[in-house]
């Protein structure tokens, strides 16, 4: 726990009202240095990842939402089950999270599963730390959507919470309908094998659909070569590493941008070798 309101706290004290005075801003500070500790504290753990005391605060708060508002998706249609459990758990091994920063994790979880739980406050707070960056909170939003679909559907409560989350991070719903369909494509595109081909001229298909590459890039059949190739530059400079990695997404979260950049490219190039482009 911090000392420093206390240490203030009893100098003050003391300059003012002697020894009641040093009492007094002691126990004051006690309090300060307490809530403090509970707001940034229980983050700590996150903190041994980080190098400095800016990326420590920025990502830590990135950790503790994300896990916050996945307990508050899980619960949302009123139980949580098995399934979603496994999903926080294995982005939690996918992250790395051993020891107290795993217990963090935990913890946050729990307390986003409290039907109280204050989610715009934390969204809002997410939302300063990252300085309103589109593509970072859009990661974080695209990890929500992925975990919602653990059990291989939407439910509408889900839905509900994902709305309120895109609302707070300054997603449209609109915005929050786009991605949603990418990811129903992407996850048709890789479980099809993203590294084959279909056969042409046969009605069995033996790899990704051309259909489903146009929406993972989020583009239309009809479109030309040009408007392919700019959606496909502004779906990479999204999910990017390095990009992400330089504006504050923490290493640990880069597995979701990876894969995501993984079927981009996949579907820009069958859609170049279906279409001819060079």
């Amino acid at each position: 726990m911090p000392i420093w309101g206390r240490l203030l706290g009893l100098i003050f004290g003391m300059m003012f009202l002697k020894i009641p005075g040093a009492i007094l801003g002691f126990f004051v500070g006690y309090m300060f240095d307490k809530g403090y500790s509970q707001d940034f504290g229980r983050m700590g753990g996150f903190g041994r990842f980080f190098s400095s005391q800016d990326a420590l605060q920025q990502q830590a708060i990135f950790f503790h939402s994300l896990f916050a508002a996945l307990g508050h998706l899980a619960k949302s249609d009123g139980k949580v089950t098995e399934s979603e459990i496994k999903v926080a758990s294995r982005l939690m091994d996918d992250m790395q999270l051993q020891g107290q920063a795993r217990q963090e994790a935990q913890q946050a979880f729990r307390e986003g599963k409290s039907r109280d739980f204050p989610i715009a406050d934390i969204l809002k707070q997410l939302y300063e730390s990252c300085h309103g960056r589109r593509d970072i909170l859009q990661v974080f939003l695209e990890i929500l959507i992925q975990a919602a679909f653990a059990d291989g559907r939407l439910a509408n409560e889900e839905y509900r919470v994902l709305e309120k989350v895109a609302r707070a991070l300054g997603f449209v719903r609109r915005d929050l309908d786009y991605l949603i369909a990418m990811f129903e494509a992407e996850v048709r595109f890789r479980s099809q094998g993203r590294g084959s081909h279909q056969r042409q001229g046969s009605q069995q298909n033996s790899g990704p659909s051309l259909e489903d590459a146009y929406a993972v890039l989020g583009v239309a059949a009809s479109d030309d070569e040009k408007a392919i190739k700019r959606a496909y530059r502004k779906r990479m400079s999204e999910h990017h590493p390095d990009k992400l990695a330089s504006k504050g997404l923490p290493e640990q979260a880069m597995e979701i941008a990876k894969n995501k950049a993984q079927d981009i490219q996949a579907a820009y190039e069958l859609i170049k070798e279906r279409r001819g482009f060079k």
